[in-house]
């Protein structure tokens, strides 16, 4: 399963899209309110069996975060019955996507997720993405990739 999400780079675009506009303006609500718009793309069952999951497991943060935004934390990180029905694939294909609208029902979800990955502690430290293909193709030499 890791190798499969490591791979997911051949999923990204290099295109450069507009930022994400508006969710920053929703206000913060709970784990299981945030997911109510996505019932239209997730079947409802899993989804609120997985927030539960996740909730449950987040009883006590020892982070600093409240219960549900570290239970948004953990839920994005779920491996569901298959990669392409799981929440961080299907929410990292809707950021890749041209048409911004798409996001709109992500953006409670995003304004809790944001929320708590701005309050965890920083961290100084190095990060390896390693990839079973070449990527040379999709990338100029001297140049700073978003």
């Amino acid at each position: 399963m890791l190798q499969q999400r490591i791979q997911d780079v051949l999923y990204e675009s290099n295109s450069i899209l507009l930022p994400i506009e508006g969710y920053q303006n929703e206000p913060l609500v709970s784990l299981e309110k945030a997911v109510e718009p996505l019932v239209t793309i997730f079947d409802q069952e899993t989804l609120q069996r997985n927030v539960w999951v996740a909730k449950k497991r987040c009883k006590e943060p020892v982070d600093g975060l409240s219960q549900d935004e570290s239970a948004s934390i953990m839920l994005y990180t779920f491996e569901w019955n298959t990669k392409e029905n799981s929440l961080y694939f299907i929410l990292n294909q809707t950021l890749c996507m041209e048409d911004r609208q798409k996001l709109k029902p992500w953006f409670l979800y995003l304004k809790l997720f944001i929320t708590a990955l701005s309050r965890l502690p920083s961290i100084v430290d190095t990060v390896y993405r390693g990839v079973k293909t070449d990527l040379t193709d999709q990338h100029e030499l001297n140049t700073n990739s978003i």
